[in-house]
């Protein structure tokens, strides 16, 4: 494999929109950032065009060569300059299993570290997404206990976020392609 994270470009929505096979999974990966299920090419676009602005909020895309293979965001919270939080993680859904996940969050953990000078990267992840958790874990994220409980409202439930952190592990430095 010859991984690297690149800044997203528009042309890769339809790429990323496509592994998207059910509102289920769709309400995992966004919770309640798109209106609708399926999400199309131009929704993502138009997400991005409002709140992704390359300074406070960055969208990546993972790619294997030229093979689009992962995307994931990372943001600045609200009143906290010194943290990046990661979003919207997701990966080719044909190729699940063989690392890309893990690869792709200590990538993005090197870069708000390394790149963007974070002394913490946190995330949220849905407690009905075990598959998830166990990538960020062994990832070198942590469970912490949040001060509130973040739930969405998702297909007629009330969906619980559990918090992470990462957890310090050393993570090997990356460039950032085209960026």
């Amino acid at each position: 494999m010859n991984l690297s994270l690149r800044p997203y470009q528009p042309s890769d929505a339809a790429v990323i929109t496509s592994w998207l096979k059910s509102e289920y999974l769709m309400r995992q990966w966004c919770a309640d950032r798109y209106e609708r299920f399926p999400v199309t090419p131009d929704d993502m676009n138009a997400y991005h065009e409002r709140f992704i602005d390359g300074q406070r909020s960055r969208a990546l895309t993972m790619v294997d060569g030229n093979d689009i293979v992962g995307y994931i965001t990372l943001r600045i919270p609200d009143g906290r300059t010194d943290e990046q939080r990661i979003g919207f993680v997701i990966v080719d859904d044909s190729k699940r299993g063989q690392g890309l996940g893990k690869n792709m969050i200590r990538m993005a953990v090197d870069f708000a570290l390394n790149k963007l000078g974070a002394a913490k990267v946190s995330l949220g992840v849905f407690e009905n997404n075990p598959s998830a958790i166990r990538c960020y874990e062994s990832a070198g994220f942590v469970c912490v206990v949040a001060s509130s409980t973040e739930c969405y409202f998702c297909l007629g439930e009330t969906w619980n976020c559990i918090e992470m952190e990462w957890g310090g592990k050393k993570v090997a430095m990356v460039e950032l392609a085209g960026g």
